[in-house]
């Protein structure tokens, strides 16, 4: 059976996105590392099948992907809409926000990850 979680050839990628983090990952992953939600265990830019999320809980099999202005443009849209849905068809439940969202309401995201989880 093929490797689905972190795969080896994504690591230099995997390592390139978490030193290039976007303001909106960094105040995120301040709140998600080490437990802090309940207890449950996040991972920084994870790989599932051949794709890398943001944010990824093995526990609850629940990915969190934030979205820059990029993500608003249709083509970018429609892309991200099929990888959700074959995300989702591994069995991962997708949480998105917009990294405006989450540098503004930090607060209101978390509480809708922590709703998630528990």
């Amino acid at each position: 059976m093929a490797q689905l979680y972190n795969k080896p050839e994504y690591k230099p990628v995997r390592k390139f996105l978490r030193n290039n983090s976007t303001k909106a990952e960094i105040i995120l992953w301040r709140f998600l590392k080490k437990k802090q939600i309940d207890g449950f265990k996040f991972r920084r830019q994870h790989s599932v099948g051949s794709f890398i999320v943001d944010f990824y809980c093995p526990e609850k099999r629940l990915a969190i992907e934030l979205d820059g202005d990029v993500h608003e443009v249709d083509k970018q849209a429609a892309y991200d809409r099929v990888r959700q849905r074959k995300i989702e068809s591994l069995g991962i439940k997708v949480l998105r926000f917009t990294n405006e969202n989450v540098i503004q309401n930090v607060e209101d995201v978390l509480k809708a990850i922590v709703a998630e989880v528990c």
